[in-house]
């Protein structure tokens, strides 16, 4: 079970927003010991977006799909998930009760329309306006507005997800290399690799501050024991081949 992230809207693919919510759940699963494996974004466009949450569902994964929940015309998300799944929308009890309880006299259909979910959901209270959100098969979908879609995921993260906590913690170390070309530095990568079985080799090559001076960020990320050990052996390999380097920052997915 892995954890992924859907962003839906137009807004997004034609540049009119920029997507802030990959790098939200990234840290609110990093600040857990938890990884995003993967992330999507998609358009307001029924097929694909139905398509795209067939594929979801079939791979069994943890996912937050932010966006498109609303009852606007353009909002097809609540719509897409049911037909992913072959079932009906149908009004939630608890999401009419949260939604009546928000607008009291001022209920509407059209408003009484968000909270058509795909039969079998739970919801996901909202805690900015009490709009909910629904999760189903592993599946939580939430808002496009960051002030109500996070704390939204967080509470889902703390209430169901509690026991994978820690699961995923990992840590990151790198040595800047001078005066190499990464292909000098792929047996170095190649022996990381192939000794421990928890973490992958990676190697950025960049200008750097100084631009007259290449250099290629070389390390390793995973299992914060075996990059601690990794490290090390590429560090003398990289001594071995006679090419200087300088330490860079270590990184550890956890506050």
């Amino acid at each position: 079970m892995q954890f992924g992230a859907i962003i839906i809207g137009d807004e997004i693919i034609v540049g009119k927003r920029q997507d802030k919510h990959m790098s939200f759940a990234i840290q609110a699963l990093a600040q857990r010991g938890l990884r995003l494996a993967w992330a999507e974004y998609h358009g307001d466009d029924p097929q694909r977006l139905t398509a795209a949450l067939e594929r979801s569902f079939a791979r069994g994964d943890v996912v937050f799909s932010f966006g498109g929940i609303g009852a606007t015309p353009d909002d097809h998300t609540r719509q897409c998930a049911a037909a992913a799944l072959g079932v009906a929308l149908a009004l939630h009890p608890d999401a009419e009760a949260e939604i009546r309880a928000r607008f009291g006299v001022e209920i509407t259909p059209q408003r009484l329309r968000m909270g058509e979910f795909p039969l079998g959901c739970e919801i996901i209270p909202n805690p900015f306006n009490r709009i909910p959100g629904f999760s189903i098969r592993e599946h939580h979908f939430v808002p496009g507005f960051p002030q109500m879609a996070w704390p939204m995921v967080e509470w889902v993260l703390d209430t169901r997800y509690r026991h994978l906590f820690d699961r995923d913690r990992w840590a990151e170390a790198s040595i800047f290399v001078y005066e190499a070309g990464e292909s000098q530095l792929i047996p170095a990568m190649e022996a990381a690799q192939g000794k421990y079985d928890k973490l992958k080799a990676f190697s950025l090559p960049s200008m750097g501050p100084n631009a007259s001076r290449r250099h290629v960020e070389l390390g390793v990320r995973g299992d914060p024991a075996q990059v601690a050990l990794a490290i090390l052996e590429m560090r003398a390999q990289v001594a071995a081949l006679g090419f200087p380097f300088e330490e860079a920052a270590a990184k550890v997915a956890a506050p």
